[in-house]
């Protein structure tokens, strides 16, 4: 404890001209951590931000374009155009995304924070997408109102997703407690991206505003631009916490050669398109009443272990269920996630640890009944085998204090047995 506070206070500083100074403590490893860039920010910031503006820009100009087509379907510059019609279509417009935001908030909100860059990606496609929509109005006026509503519809939920994804994403980044500094500066860079995109779109549309082929072949160039862009700005991120994707390369790899995958080659590994839609369907956090209608079942559920969680698996529908203790921290919860796509890797193909190999031909072999027996014993071999895969967690630069695994906020007791508190 001497050396942490030891390493806590400032060892020097140093000063540019007249302006602030920067102050230096020392690190874990014996190294000087200097206050400010880029000591202050995750390795991958500069990388994401270079990436991030290409896509930003490239956004910017596609917006002009379709600006562009809705004031043109709206009627501006048309003498024969209704100003009232022309404000109701923006109303109603208006309107339908606003509650598209909210509808869409409450649905998926508390889903962003677990697969953020997949979060990312998709709102920058939905945005492409109705941008696509606005450039297309124009085109056919009879369904002109329902074309933009669709579209703003679609922006707003663009809009949600984009902004709780660049919130979770500063978390990450942000390393000196300084997340407003790394939010604001991000948006000043922003700001900064959009002013110079506005001001290629003043040169741009007066070339292109005449031929829409021409305007439309430059929307696909700056679209292609745009999606490359963002991937490369998401594939660069190297995110320390475990989620449920992170958690399962891991798991497999450990499980396969007996070696954890650190960050930066498991997020290298991480699905971006399909990251949506894992295997398996595991739900953690559930209520109790959700897995165990009795007391029979209940006794099943809770013998032959003493952590504090439940497992539930239903082998038809590939599904693990959760029931975690009002004990349980987050080394628990982590534990809870492992067993359960431990469970699945059992129905899966690879290589598996001796005792993991049983296992999984009793469970080929065996009747559905079996899953609570094959659940109970998986709970043993896990007692020796999930210290070790946390270890190697740790050791390899994952941070397994804190997790970014989807958890309902159900928790039970259960007086069947006595309780473990693992924190």
């Amino acid at each position: 404890m001497a050396y942490v506070a030891k390493s806590e206070a400032l060892l020097c500083s140093e000063q540019f001209g007249s302006g602030t100074a920067r102050g230096c403590r020392a690190a874990a490893d014996g190294s000087l951590q200097w206050e400010g860039f880029p000591d202050s920010v995750s390795p991958d910031y500069l990388p994401y931000q270079l990436w991030d503006s290409v896509q930003a820009f490239a956004s910017s100009l596609s917006g002009s374009l379709a600006t562009h087509a809705v004031l043109l379907g709206i009627g501006v510059g048309n003498a024969k155009a209704s100003v009232s019609a022309a404000t109701a279509t923006w109303l109603v417009k208006d309107s339908t995304g606003m509650l598209g935001r909210i509808i869409f908030a409450w649905w998926m909100g508390s889903k962003m924070d677990c697969n953020a860059k997949q979060w990312r990606l998709f709102a920058d496609i939905l945005n492409d997408v109705a941008m696509f929509l606005e450039i297309m109005a124009p085109i056919f006026p009879i369904c002109f109102t329902m074309t933009i509503c669709i579209s703003n519809l679609a922006k707003c939920i663009v809009g949600v997703a984009g902004g709780a994804t660049r919130a979770a994403l500063t978390m990450h980044q942000a390393r000196r407690n300084n997340m407003a500094d790394v939010s604001a500066k991000d948006g000043s860079q922003e700001t900064l991206v959009s002013l110079a995109g506005l001001l290629v779109s003043l040169l741009m549309l007066p070339l292109v505003s005449d031929c829409p082929s021409l305007s439309l072949g430059c929307f696909f160039l700056l679209t292609a631009l745009h999606i490359y862009a963002n991937y490369r700005a998401v594939r660069a991120l190297v995110i320390e916490t475990l989620n449920e994707g992170r958690l399962w390369l891991v798991l497999k790899h450990f499980l396969q050669r007996g070696e954890v995958l650190g960050p930066a080659a498991a997020n290298q590994m991480e699905p971006l398109w399909t990251g949506f839609w894992p295997s398996l369907s595991l739900s953690l956090g559930v209520p109790l009443h959700r897995v165990t209608s009795s007391v029979f079942e209940l006794q099943k559920l809770v013998e032959g272990h003493q952590e504090p969680y439940l497992l539930r698996w239903d082998r038809s529908q590939n599904q693990v269920q959760a029931v975690l203790s009002q004990m349980a921290g987050p080394e628990t919860i982590l534990r809870a996630a492992t067993h359960g796509l431990v469970l699945g890797a059992l129905q899966g193909d690879g290589p598996l640890p001796g005792e993991l190999e049983g296992l999984r031909n009793r469970v080929r072999a065996g009747p559905e009944k079996e899953s609570c027996v094959i659940v109970r014993e998986t709970h043993q071999v896990l007692d020796k085998l999930f210290p070790k895969f946390l270890k190697g967690l740790q050791d390899a630069g994952w941070r397994t204090e804190n997790h970014q695994l989807e958890v309902d906020e159900w928790r039970a007791t259960w007086l069947l047995c006595p309780e473990k508190k693992l924190l």
